[in-house]
């Protein structure tokens, strides 16, 4: 895949995107250096984040800087951002991209390990990566974040009520936030977007291939691209606009529970 070079809305912004290394969080990087940002990367992935690198650049980056962090690990989360060559201290915008699913159970017949994984990413690994960024947003008055959230969150759907559980919270959390640093210029964006093409479904399935294929069969899926391009749209507003919160489908889904599959 090829990209065009395009002029930067966002010429020298540093932007950190968790998750960086595959699917949503690997086309906001893509989409962020087409504006011109400086790039903060992490994930757990560091192989993929430093084959990253080269195309970033090629395509507008104005600089990349990668680390390792797994989200889950306060100690870590607080040691990196603390820890961040002083040129990519202020952070103008971030994009809390990481998170995951595990298993597809009945909620009583669910793994406690799954939930962990779960609980301890999208929940508790939003709020160590949060609190350890906006303090500085806040002071330097300028900040913007975006979390990842999901249609999941509105509808509780069969067999995820555990995912759907810290969808909702990342709702909550967002909606929190907002109300916390209003007053300051920084702002807070939540993307819940419905069905997305990724390995989403082949880590919920722990890497069965056949069944997470399964997933997006007889329909169009929204792609991580489409995602991105609706995070760098809220990230490029006006200073005065929030968006809030961008709900998101594509054509073939009306929320959590209906799908439109055609006839294979």
């Amino acid at each position: 895949m090829t990209y065009d070079i395009v002029m930067g809305k966002l010429n020298g912004s540093i932007v950190l995107i968790t998750g960086a290394s595959s699917g949503i969080g690997e086309a906001c990087a893509i989409a962020f250096a087409q504006e011109g940002a400086r790039l903060l990367l992490s994930a757990r992935r560091m192989d993929r984040l430093e084959e990253a690198k080269p195309k970033l650049l090629s395509v507008g980056a104005e600089g990349v800087h990668v680390f390792p962090l797994d989200v889950r690990d306060r100690a870590a989360v607080e040691s990196a951002i603390a820890n961040l060559p002083s040129e990519w201290q202020a952070i103008d915008i971030l994009v809390n991209n990481a998170g995951l699913s595990r298993g597809l159970e009945k909620l009583y017949e669910g793994k406690t390990q799954d939930w962990d994984e779960m609980i301890d990413t999208n929940v508790k690994g939003l709020l160590y990566v949060t609190r350890a960024v906006v303090p500085g947003m806040v002071k330097r008055g300028k900040g913007h974040v975006i979390n990842l959230g999901s249609t999941a969150s509105e509808i509780t759907y069969p067999n995820g009520a555990v995912y759907c559980a810290t969808k909702a919270a990342e709702l909550s959390i967002s909606d929190g936030l907002r109300e916390d640093v209003l007053g300051t210029p920084v702002r807070v964006t939540s993307v819940d977007p419905g069905m997305v093409e990724t390995d989403f479904s082949l880590v919920r399935f722990h890497g069965d291939a056949e069944r997470a294929a399964k997933v997006y069969q007889g329909l169009i899926p929204l792609t991580p691209t489409d995602v991105a391009d609706a995070i760098v749209w809220s990230a490029t507003r006006p200073a005065h606009v929030n968006i809030a919160r961008m709900v998101m489908t594509s054509i073939d889904q009306a929320n959590s529970l209906l799908f439109n599959r055609k006839q294979q």
